[in-house]
């Protein structure tokens, strides 16, 4: 099967990136071709090195290089907006034609298990497929909705994993809708991209259960709790696909201490150490 993953990352995420691709490389059907497409501003410094890396599993890399596109000359753009949020949303501009479907993940995630159930989803009319969280932050979805005005939709998505019906966005996700949208609701965004992306396309997100596509590593409790003990470590080794490192802590670091920080570890110095 053919597999479109998605980045969006400057040259300081590069390593991480790799962490990335290279679990996936580890746990996943050999059989799959994997082309990885990359957002970025201007070309990355490193584009050689990830060609090599991605060379070297079997992986094709396709740079998508932004640059001065005049798309954006009427964006809502400032410290707190910058450009690089709208590039993932409007990503439909940039893929070849031939691009239909494609998976976006965020660089601070890492593959533990086979996630083709996940990209084999018909999306159907769907323009999105991700996971809400909302067993974990249950009370926070009145809140989110009234913030963002979108009272149909049936939890907050994080779009840090994101399958992406390409051929469906072609249609419906429009740039002005995004830039209005940023006008109109400025003072109620905490989180641009992701208020974005709930804010305007939240009923059309065909929600995935996040204890297996995007679980957050943060909420290891809680998830014991909700699950009555059953998500503990030998379920999630099983069954859990991505394990999200989400908040400001992250596994690359040295103090990190988290509960998967020797497996995140184990990943990062067999890219990044030889």
């Amino acid at each position: 099967m053919k597999i479109n993953l998605l980045f969006s990352i400057d040259d300081k995420f590069v390593e991480q990136m790799k962490t990335t691709l290279y679990s996936i490389y580890q746990n996943t059907d050999r059989r799959h071709h994997f082309t990885v497409y990359v957002l970025q501003k201007e070309l990355l410094e490193q584009t050689e090195a990830i060609q090599a890396f991605c060379n070297q599993w079997g992986m094709e890399y396709v740079p998508l290089v932004i640059g001065d596109d005049s798309l954006f000359n009427h964006a809502p753009v400032s410290y707190r907006y910058p450009e690089t949020i709208y590039y993932r949303l409007m990503v439909h501009k940039y893929l070849p034609a031939s691009v239909d479907k494609i998976l976006y993940l965020d660089a601070d995630i890492l593959c533990i298990n086979d996630f083709s159930s996940l990209y084999e989803i018909d999306l159907q009319e769907y323009l999105y497929a991700a996971a809400s969280h909302k067993k974990l932050t249950n009370m926070t979805k009145v809140i989110n909705q009234v913030r963002l005005k979108n009272y149909e939709a049936e939890g907050y998505y994080n779009s840090g994993v994101l399958l992406i019906n390409v051929k469906k966005a072609r249609d419906e996700v429009q740039a002005e809708d995004i830039f209005s949208f940023i006008k109109e609701n400025q003072y109620n965004l905490l989180l641009p991209d992701q208020d974005i992306l709930n804010g305007l396309y939240g009923n059309k997100i065909l929600p995935v259960p996040d204890e297996i596509y995007n679980y957050d590593v943060r909420k290891n409790a809680t998830y014991d709790t909700i699950s009555m003990g059953e998500w503990d470590l030998n379920w999630v080794a099983h069954n859990s696909v991505f394990l999200h490192f989400c908040g400001k802590e992250k596994p690359w670091e040295d103090k990190y201490r988290g509960r998967y920080a020797s497996l995140y570890k184990y990943f990062w110095y067999k890219v990044n150490r030889g």
